[in-house]
C-alpha cells in the first residue's frame, strides 16, 4: 500500500492541530505529513500578544503552544519560513518559496490538502500607514516589532486605531506602560460587536480610565516626521500626536490561493465548507481557522469568525477526516469575551442588527445588576441585554458589561443558545449560588425573567 501524501498551509492553530490529530491516527509509513508556514513562530497565540505587550506575560516563547522542533518530533516534516505561492489542484500539488533561502521555489505533490492560511489585518490604503511605527498586532513578529519601537521611543503618546476587541486590548497594554492612549473609532460606540447602548458603557468607563475614545470619526492618514516615522494620526476633525501607531481594525480571510485555484468563497471571502470541514465540492481538500467561514446556529447563515478556539477545534476536526475517522464540526454561536483594565465585555448570540438581518422578530430586555450579593464587600454592577424571538421565547442573544465575574457568565448564555432553550426555560436553570459569587437571583436570570415578560406582554 502506497504512502499517503498530506500537505498542509500553515502552521499555526488549525493547521497543526489538524496535522497533529492525523499523526496520532495513522503512522508515518501510513501518511506522509508535510507542512509549511511562511513565519519565524508555530502554533502559538496570537491571542497573547496584547498581554505580552502589557507586561502580564513574558513571551514570545510563553505564547507557543509547541515548537517547530516538537512538531518534527512527532514525525511531521514542518518547514518554516517557506510560503506556498499557488495551488494547482489538477495535478495535486503545491508551489512553495523559501523565504530565507535565496527564494527557491518548488514543487511538493499531495493527495490530501490542508488550508490553513489565517486571516490577514484590515490594513486601509492612507498615506503614511505604512510609516515606521505604524503597526499591527497579528504575529508573534508583530507583537515584537511592536515593543521594539515602545523601548525605543522616547515619547509616549499613543494613537489605536480601531476599538474592537483588539483595539480595547492594545488601549489597556499601553496604558500600562506608561502611554498616554487615544483610541479612534469610525462607529458611533467602541465595540460595534456589541450593540450601541452596550458599547456606551464601554465608551464611558474607556474614558473614566484616562483613554480618550474619539468615536464616529474616520481616520484619513499617518503624518510622519523628517526622519519619515509616524508623528500623528489626521482625521476627518483633527489631527492626534503619536509616538505609536496600532492599528486594531480586525481581520479578513486570507484566501488569495483559495481564491486563485477556483475554491468556494463566502460573503466575507471566507472558504466554505460542509460540516466535516471539506472545502464545498472538493474530496480531498479540507479548511478550517480563520480562513474559513462557519455556521452560525442562530441565523443559519453563515459568518467569518476568527478565534483561536474555533481554529483548534477546525484542526482536530480535519485531522480526524484525514486520519480515517470522521468528526464534525456543527457550528458556532459567536461568543466572545474580552476587558479593558478592569472592565469585562461579552457577547454571544445575535446583536440587534444581526437579529433584523436574519428576518427575526424579537423582544429585549436590559437589566443592571450585581456580580455578586449586594451586601458583600465588592459587589459591582453588570448589566446584561438578552434578545429573544418574539413569537417564541427563543434565546437569541446575550451581551454582557461589568466588572470582576461579568465576563465568563456569557457561557451560561453560550450553552442556553447551543441547547435552543427559550428565555422562560432558563429562568429556572439551577446556577451555582454564594454571596460572594452571585446574588440569589444571578444577572443573567434576572434578564431571562425581563426577556420573558417581554415576550408574553409582546404575545399580548
Amino acid at each position: 500500500m502506497a504512502t499517503e501524501r498530506l500537505v498542509v498551509v500553515g502552521g499555526d492553530a488549525a493547521g497543526m492541530a489538524a496535522a497533529s490529530q492525523a499523526r496520532r491516527l495513522r503512522k508515518p509509513d501510513e501518511l506522509a505529513i508535510t507542512a509549511f508556514e511562511r513565519g519565524h513562530f508555530t502554533s502559538y497565540s496570537a491571542c497573547g500578544i496584547p498581554y505580552w505587550v502589557g507586561g502580564d506575560v513574558d513571551g514570545p516563547d510563553a505564547l507557543i503552544a509547541r515548537t517547530a522542533g516538537e512538531h518534527r518530533a512527532r514525525d511531521i516534516d514542518l518547514r518554516m519560513r517557506t510560503e506556498v505561492t499557488e495551488l494547482d489542484l489538477d495535478r495535486g500539488r503545491v508551489r512553495t518559496r523559501e523565504l530565507d533561502n535565496g527564494g527557491r521555489e518548488t514543487w511538493t505533490g499531495f493527495d490530501k490538502l490542508v488550508l490553513a492560511t489565517g486571516a490577514r489585518p484590515r490594513r486601509p490604503g492612507l498615506p503614511g500607514i505604512d510609516a515606521p511605527g505604524v503597526h499591527g498586532v497579528q504575529t508573534l513578529d508583530d507583537g515584537q516589532a511592536l515593543l521594539d519601537t515602545l523601548d525605543a521611543s522616547s515619547g509616549r503618546r499613543a494613537v489605536v486605531v480601531g476599538a474592537g476587541y483588539i483595539g480595547v486590548e492594545m488601549a489597556e497594554a499601553l496604558i500600562r506602560r506608561g502611554y498616554a492612549v487615544t483610541v479612534l473609532e469610525q462607529s458611533a460606540q467602541p465595540m460595534s460587536t456589541l450593540d450601541p447602548d452596550m458599547g456606551a458603557l464601554v465608551h464611558e468607563a474607556m474614558c473614566g480610565m484616562g483613554i480618550e475614545t474619539v468615536c464616529g470619526t474616520t481616520v484619513t492618514g499617518v503624518l510622519t516626521d523628517k526622519g519619515g516615522r509616524a508623528r500623528a494620526v489626521t482625521t476627518e476633525d483633527g489631527e492626534y500626536p503619536a509616538d505609536v501607531v496600532v492599528l486594531g481594525l480586525g481581520v479578513r480571510p486570507e484566501t488569495t490561493l483559495a481564491a486563485a485555484a477556483g475554491l468556494p468563497l463566502g460573503e466575507s471571502g471566507g472558504l466554505l465548507t460542509d460540516l466535516a470541514m471539506r472545502v464545498r465540492g472538493q474530496d480531498h481538500i479540507w479548511a478550517g481557522g480563520d480562513c474559513v467561514e462557519v455556521l452560525d446556529l442562530i441565523s443559519g447563515r453563515t459568518r467569518h469568525i476568527a478565534l483561536g478556539t474555533h481554529a483548534n477545534k477546525h484542526g482536530q476536526v480535519i485531522g480526524a477526516n484525514v486520519g480515517g475517522g470522521y468528526a464534525t464540526f456543527p457550528g458556532v454561536v459567536g461568543t466572545a469575551v474580552s476587558k479593558v483594565c478592569d472592565l469585562e465585555i461579552a457577547r454571544t448570540g445575535l446583536l440587534e442588527r444581526e437579529a433584523l438581518a436574519a428576518g427575526l422578530r424579537f423582544v429585549t430586555a436590559t437589566v443592571e445588576a450585581t456580580n455578586r450579593a449586594g451586601y458583600y464587600p465588592g459587589a459591582r454592577p453588570m448589566h446584561v441585554k438578552m434578545l429573544a424571538e418574539r413569537r417564541t421565547g427563543r434565546l437569541l442573544g446575550v451581551q454582557i458589561v461589568g466588572r470582576e465575574g461579568a465576563g465568563k457568565r456569557v457561557d451560561i448564555a453560550a450553552v442556553a443558545l447551543t441547547a435552543g432553550m427559550t428565555v422562560e426555560r432558563m429562568t429556572a436553570l439551577d446556577l451555582g449560588y454564594a454571596p460572594p459569587f452571585s446574588p440569589v437571583w444571578d444577572p443573567v436570570l434576572v434578564a431571562a425573567r425581563k426577556a420573558a415578560g417581554a415576550v408574553r406582554a409582546a404575545g399580548a
